[in-house]
């Protein structure tokens, strides 16, 4: 099914448009390539637009899967659904499923950390590798940071800014690039577009909220942890990330017993964005 919006720019997004019909509506993917599996999982406002660096440069070896979480990117946006994180995660399962998808490599950003590892936790013979970009998997409600941001973005004034100033797609993603120069006003607009309409925002703000009320989700990911320490892992981090930073970065190090680390000192929260050449590069060299 080929459906694309007129705002989308095809040569820099050039994939086929899939979608897979679930109770709440469609989820678009994109399935490119043939090969081994890497499923990469985007979070809170992106879409797999984020991803397509890596899918024009891996699909040649790999087939490359990356969705668009409910209420993101070309997948529906339904007023009365959940957007829970967990029900997300059932989503995700649910996509797995559908594809029959064995062996996976599951990359993993933001709230896509959770949401993909959840899976990656119920079944762990079916992910092969992860890697890790800028994202968690415990409970945050007791640091300082994250608490006041879900606090903020919890309240009613948290709700009209993410509702009806699109506050996390013009103020949320342009602080999190490391280096807003070399963000284009096009590569912009496709961040934009999919969250263009008031009545669209609801997933955006919901992941933003439940930083905190999905702190006992959050803990029981974080109780079965050991069943993934030994995968091997590929970790690719942007130290110039204002939420996910040094302190969280050390959590992975700490529990990851199979890691390749790269520090990269002037990228934010989104590497696949902005070091998305290089990331795809390193990526084929430790997977090949």
């Amino acid at each position: 099914m080929e459906n694309y919006p007129n705002w989308l720019n095809r040569r820099i997004y050039p994939f086929n448009t899939n979608f897979l019909d679930l109770p709440m509506g469609k989820m678009h993917y994109v399935d490119e390539g043939q090969g081994e599996t890497i499923v990469m999982l985007h979070g809170n406002p992106d879409w797999s637009f984020s991803f397509r660096k890596l899918i024009r440069e891996l699909h040649s070896d790999f087939r490359c899967i990356a969705p668009d979480h409910i209420g993101f990117g070309l997948s529906d946006k339904p007023a009365d659904w959940s957007y829970l994180p967990q029900d997300h995660a059932k989503n995700f399962e649910m996509l797995v499923t559908a594809l029959n998808l064995k062996n996976i490599t599951l990359v993993v950003n933001d709230w896509g950390g959770p949401i993909g590892l959840s899976y990656a936790l119920r079944h762990p013979e079916q992910v092969k590798r992860l890697v890790i970009l800028n994202t968690w998997m415990w409970p945050v409600n007791s640091d300082w940071l994250f608490q006041g941001f879900s606090r903020l973005m919890g309240s009613a004034l948290g709700k009209w800014l993410a509702i009806h100033q699109d506050f996390f797609v013009r103020v949320v993603v342009r602080t999190a690039i490391g280096d807003r120069k070399k963000f284009s006003p096009g590569i912009f607009t496709h961040y934009r577009k999919p969250l263009e309409h008031p009545q669209d925002r609801k997933g955006s703000w919901m992941f933003s909220k439940h930083l905190i009320e999905s702190s006992q989700w959050l803990k029981s990911l974080w109780a079965q942890r050991d069943k993934i320490k030994d995968k091997p892992a590929f970790v690719f981090w942007g130290l110039k990330d204002l939420g996910f930073r040094e302190k969280e970065l050390k959590v992975w190090e700490n529990l990851l017993t199979q890691k390749k680390i790269f520090r990269l000192k002037r990228v934010g929260h989104f590497p696949q964005e902005e070091r998305g050449h290089r990331l795809a590069l390193e990526l084929k060299n430790w997977m090949l």
